[in-house]
């Protein structure tokens, strides 16, 4: 993730947590809240670590608001593993925002549990 030698809009720093504007950004509010320790993915998190993920959500909640999406509505999500799309191994959550996101996934699974009528 970020290691301070590449070029990034640094949005938020503190001992623990950076956020940036990503190189390709997927809406017009959109950031990369990182802690500094370098964790791969949540299943690796150690009980120690837990008030991390609190903080990054702190955070996010703190730039929602500073960036006036709070109230319109923003998503938060962190990919772990490469089925869920994770890219780069060390925790990160994105906030996205400042316009209608749509669907998480395309929508298209359907569950061999439900009955054809509840479709």
């Amino acid at each position: 993730m970020w290691d301070g030698e590449l070029p990034a809009e640094v949005v938020y720093k503190d001992s623990e947590i950076i956020a940036f504007v990503p190189l390709r950004r997927q809406t017009p509010v959109h950031f990369l809240i990182v802690p500094k320790k370098r964790i791969p993915t949540i299943a690796d998190l150690k009980d120690e670590d837990l008030h991390l993920i609190g903080k990054m959500y702190k955070v996010a909640r703190d730039l929602a608001k500073e960036y006036k999406i709070s109230e319109t509505g923003y998503r938060l999500s962190i990919n772990t593993n490469e089925d869920s799309g994770q890219s780069v191994f060390h925790i990160h959550l994105h906030l996205l925002g400042g316009m209608k996101v749509g669907p998480m996934v395309t929508q298209s699974y359907v569950d061999p549990r439900q009955k054809k009528e509840d479709k």
